[in-house]
């Protein structure tokens, strides 16, 4: 039964995205389209009021600046709020401002689309805060990501331009995610999702104690936070507490919400490079690692914990520690999957408890970090890696490589080399820093392998920008508060800087005709040598902390 409800959701998705990814296509194509006629007049309206009037097409550098600096003014504002937020409006219970490093810690980690959270958020933030910072937050941080990942598209397609950042970003917000989000706010609220600006509830107990029940506008940031792949929660324990995700029915509707554009986009680029096949074939390579990975995590959380199995004890419901028993082992397996594939960081159970092989999977997601992936991070880090293979291919031919008509040279590898090197470093370097500083040794709760999981994930959901974690680490503190920051900080704007130059490198490029001994990556074979460039440099990169922190707690409970 579980397999079929898994295999059901699937179905779902794949019957969404050839309608999603023609939409999409038609918003950032900035050819005349239907969608013009109920949006062109807002958007309009807002490009005279910012003083938008030429939205000519700009320079990959043009574009990375504007995107930047659009991040930077939305960070100050956003920090001021936090640390003021005792002295603004809309605070019924009094919270007060937030300390330095958790408002740094925060804010880069919203605006980078990360949402860690050092904070649980019924206690730590005002409902101002929840929506002029949180939920703004969710809404640029995917406009942003999703220009980007448009421009990169643009780029490697041959396109004149990258685009406009700021027409990008407008459409991203006016045309997808504001018209998204009203529907599934409707639609969660309707299935008894709080959405109010009532204080926390006073009620009497059983026992006749005095207990308050936090609420608050909660369905109006649950639908950004999966639409916008963004994941933080409301209330400390996410998506598991029975206010944001309470049947099984709006744990579907949350996996689809979180799925759907990320898995759209494979599509969406197929169309822009005149080629639907290749964007089948990128969306296949995805799936397939998807499943394998799911697959993973659905067997060891079925044969539950080894340890507690040889005790004797029943274990036919698998491993449900840490788990809502209204969602079962199927539906925590595929969103702890979907959650960390799209890098969204929603959590519907906790990861911490997962069994030592079930924790692979959310972690090799994070690692490898283009299965799907969050506001356009999956589709391009998936084209990096073919843009990679075809150039592996081409050497070993002996032949200068090519993608989609245009030749790949030393600088699109250069740059797309710093891309893969700077995730993997900027995940095991802290790690290590943790376990050789007091300070960071001070916060992990498991001195044995588990506690080094502990530490690697925290770093490798900052490095990803997914932003779940192994809650057994006491991470609000100066040091994790500002190292995984950095962290974040690093993890977002050095690939996107790297990639929008080897977009605007591919530009520049006369189209090369093809011939007989063109590589063609339309086919299955293509696909199985993306697969295969994936997995071997994610098995290098990572294999031996994976060895030294699941595995051997694995081995240790057999």
């Amino acid at each position: 039964m579980g397999i079929v409800q898994i295999a059901a959701v699937i179905v779902i998705l794949l019957l969404l995205v050839k309608p999603v990814g023609t939409y999409l296509y038609h918003v950032f194509s900035n050819e005349p389209n239907r969608t013009d006629r109920i949006f062109g007049g807002f958007e309009r309206g807002i490009f005279k009021l910012s003083g938008l009037k030429n939205r000519e097409g700009m320079t990959w550098k043009r574009y990375a600046i504007s995107f930047l600096g659009t991040n930077i003014v939305l960070v100050v504002f956003s920090y001021l709020f936090l640390r003021l937020q005792g002295a603004l409006p809309m605070n019924p219970n009094g919270t007060g401002g937030m300390e330095q490093s958790l408002t740094f810690n925060t804010v880069i980690s919203f605006m980078t689309n990360t949402n860690l959270q050092h904070y649980s958020g019924e206690t730590g933030l005002s409902y101002f805060s929840q929506m002029a910072v949180i939920t703004m937050m969710m809404f640029t941080s995917a406009a942003s990501g999703f220009s980007v990942a448009v421009a990169f598209v643009r780029g490697i397609t041959g396109r004149d331009t990258v685009g406009n950042f700021f027409e990008d970003f407008v459409k991203s917000i006016i045309r997808i995610f504001l018209p998204l989000a009203l529907l599934v706010t409707l639609v969660l609220v309707a299935l008894q999702v709080p959405q109010t600006l009532q204080p926390s509830l006073h009620v009497t107990t059983l026992e006749g104690g005095s207990q308050q029940i936090a609420i608050g506008p909660v369905a109006s940031l649950e639908s950004i936070k999966h639409l916008g792949t963004n994941g933080g929660g409301f209330f400390g324990a996410n998506s598991s507490h029975p206010f944001e995700n309470p049947s099984p029915l709006t744990n579907v509707i949350e996996i689809l919400s979180m799925w759907t554009l990320p898995a759209s986009l494979p599509y969406m680029y197929g169309l822009f490079a005149k080629n639907k096949r290749q964007g089948w074939m990128i969306f296949s390579a995805m799936m397939t690692l998807f499943v394998l990975l799911l697959g993973l995590n659905y067997y060891a959380e079925t044969a539950g914990n080894p340890a507690i199995n040889a005790m004797g004890i029943d274990a036919s419901q698998g491993s449900m520690e840490g788990k809502e028993v209204r969602f079962g082992i199927a539906q925590s397996s595929l969103f702890t999957a979907v959650t960390t594939a799209a890098t969204t960081g929603t959590v519907n159970n906790m990861h911490d408890t997962l069994t030592p092989l079930g924790s692979i999977t959310p972690l090799s997601l994070m690692m490898l970090n283009n299965v799907f992936g969050g506001k356009g991070v999956g589709l391009v880090n998936m084209l990096m890696y073919a843009i990679l293979g075809v150039f592996l291919c081409g050497l070993m031919v002996g032949r200068t490589p090519e993608f989609l008509g245009r030749k790949i040279e030393a600088r699109e590898m250069k740059l797309i080399a710093i891309a893969i090197l700077i995730h993997p470093l900027i995940i095991l370097a802290p790690t290590a820093a943790a376990f050789l500083t007091e300070l960071g040794k001070g916060s992990i709760s498991n001195p044995g392998f588990h506690g080094m999981t502990q530490v690697l994930y925290e770093f490798t959901s900052s490095a990803a920008n997914n932003g779940s974690g192994f809650e057994g680490l006491a991470d609000n503190t100066t040091f994790w508060n500002v190292l995984t920051g950095i962290v974040m900080l690093l993890g977002r704007y050095v690939s996107i800087i790297a990639m929008l130059a080897v977009a605007g490198s591919m530009i520049r490029k006369k189209p090369v005709p093809e011939t007989i001994g063109t590589f063609r990556t339309d086919n299955g074979l293509f696909t199985g040598i993306l697969i295969g460039t994936v997995l071997i440099i994610g098995a290098l990169t990572f294999l031996p902390v994976v060895v030294l922190g699941p595995v051997a707690e694995y081995l240790t409970l057999r």
